[in-house]
């Protein structure tokens, strides 16, 4: 059973962004897939389906880890 969960991202400008944050979250493990709904310079929609939950933590993480990107208070 996997679990899937959508996030709001801040910073993310263009298809190289969507990209790089694609690639840290899905090196999470237990990751699955993730698909990005890009709005460059604005707040774009991340969803995540892995088969345990995430942690807030670890999300965070990645995106710092993928560039200048940040979760948004209300995702």
């Amino acid at each position: 059973m996997s679990t899937t969960t959508d996030y709001h991202v801040r910073g993310m400008t263009c298809a190289h962004c969507a990209s790089a944050v694609t690639a840290e979250l899905s090196a999470l493990p237990g990751v699955s897939d993730v698909r990005v709904d890009l709005d460059a310079g604005a707040i774009s929609s991340v969803r995540v389906t892995s088969q345990t939950p995430l942690s807030r933590d670890q999300v965070a993480a990645a995106l710092e880890e993928a560039g200048d990107y940040r979760l948004s208070d209300d995702g």
